[in-house]
């Protein structure tokens, strides 16, 4: 600073040709931090493969993973990504709605270039506000209130309330962050991915056409691709995107505005771009494996055979059991792709078995039996040569044909019977090979 002391002018000559240098240098330096500030985060994790379980995968150089989150959860959920999902990605990009470190990784503020009219007046913004102006010491109780998910989402919850607002901008400064992928992947912060699977399933389709892959959800006239069960947009599709939403972005604001869903929002900014969807039910999904009928029909397709890309609703344990199972997977020599029938045998049948308290099976919530008590309701499963698993709670039976983990709940108590759900297995046969949605 001294240089620029009053007492210390250079002779008028050289501040002709000082100053457009300095300013040059300070140009330079906005440009570039700018450029720093949206740049992905790219590990050389090759050199270090060789201590690692990465696998060598071809093609995952050409593909660019978004992670999506928010600060009410990064800290308690991006970690784990760190560790697992992300830990063999050379290339991605941690988006969230404030910027911060995470174990030394930048999370990006995707919201940074809305209309700041909007972040003013809008009272989605107000977590928002408030974080950038206090930093996390602002988040409130209210924030951090989880919220129950219903079908209109998590009304009660302002940090879902805001994340609509991130799909567009998230497009957008993908592009900027990766011009040149193939193919980008959009995952939420409880999704977890099998990269093998996803490699394999795009190496059929052709990059160069604008697809837009994603589990089929519907609201009013829009199909969508539902944001946590991740999806995955080609170059040509982003591009058509990015070109249709910066010819009008104020209106593409105000439809965002008056929705609920912003994975939705993009869906119907995909079809206005002329991108239809591909229906991938159910390589990509939107629930866990501990929650899935794995044996019925859905959209005429039996999940058993089909190659899971992505599974949803996931815990940082959750994440975890399956990056551990599919480094076991490979590490004793499969060569086939893990499927559904894979997922089931090694990761959900071993946690079946005898009768749980507080513990719910119930895939749906079809009227029950009246029942005096468990023992009565495990016998009205007995009698039954096709039921494989039951479930009682105040004087109420209910069972099924086929099996699911389901999840913890006080108050309730299910069971299976083991050697039918073992015959089921046995009856769903074994895959020749994999099953994809191509078309």
């Amino acid at each position: 600073m001294t240089a620029f002391r009053p007492a210390r002018h250079p002779p008028r000559g050289r501040i002709t040709w000082i100053s457009p240098i300095l300013g040059l240098l300070v140009i330079l330096f906005i440009y570039m931090n700018h450029q720093n500030a949206s740049a992905p985060i790219a590990f050389p994790q090759r050199q270090q493969n060789a201590n690692t379980d990465c696998p060598d995968l071809p093609g995952l150089e050409d593909i660019f993973v978004v992670l999506k989150t928010g600060v009410t959860e990064a800290r308690d959920k991006v970690p784990i990504h760190l560790q697992t999902t992300l830990r063999c990605i050379p290339n991605y990009i941690i988006f969230s709605d404030y910027a911060e470190k995470i174990h030394n990784v930048q999370l990006h503020d995707v919201l940074e270039n809305v209309a700041e009219d909007i972040k003013q007046s809008n009272p989605d913004f107000s977590i928002y506000n408030r974080v950038r102006a206090a930093g996390r010491t602002a988040l409130t109780s209210a924030d951090l209130n989880p919220d129950t998910n219903s079908a209109f989402g998590k009304p009660n919850n302002p940090g879902w309330k805001l994340d609509k607002w991130k799909f567009l901008p998230m497009i957008e400064e993908t592009l900027k962050a990766r011009a040149d992928a193939k193919w980008y992947v959009f995952m939420e912060a409880d999704t977890y991915f099998f990269w093998p699977n996803l490699l394999s399933w795009l190496a059929q389709l052709e990059h160069q056409q604008p697809y837009y892959l994603g589990n089929q959800m519907q609201i009013a006239d829009v199909v969508f691709a539902h944001g946590g069960s991740g999806f995955v947009l080609s170059n040509p599709a982003m591009r058509a995107a990015v070109t249709l939403r910066r010819e009008n972005v104020d209106m593409w604001d105000r439809v965002t505005n008056d929705h609920w869903a912003g994975d939705c929002v993009l869906g119907k900014l995909m079809a206005d771009a002329g991108v239809g969807m591909l229906w991938a039910w159910p390589v990509l999904i939107s629930g866990q494996p501990s929650e899935l009928d794995f044996f019925s029909e859905g959209y005429r397709k039996k999940p058993w055979c089909y190659a899971p890309v992505a599974y949803h609703h996931l815990g940082p344990d959750q994440i975890r059991e399956l990056w551990e199972f599919e480094r076991k997977w490979y590490r004793d020599g499969n060569r086939k792709h893990v499927l559904y029938r894979d997922v089931f045998r090694h990761i959900v049948r071993p946690k079946l078995g005898g009768t749980v308290a507080g513990w719910d099976n119930r895939i749906e919530e079809t009227p029950g039996k009246s029942s005096l008590s468990l023992v009565e309701c495990r016998v009205l499963c007995y009698r039954d040569d096709k039921c494989v698993q039951y479930t009682y709670t105040d004087g109420k039976c209910w069972t099924s044909h086929v099996p699911v983990r389901g999840a913890q709940k006080d108050g309730v108590a299910s069971g299976w019977i083991t050697e039918r759900v073992d015959a089921l297995v046995d009856d769903m046969g074994s895959c020749p090979h994999a099953k994809w949605i191509l078309s």
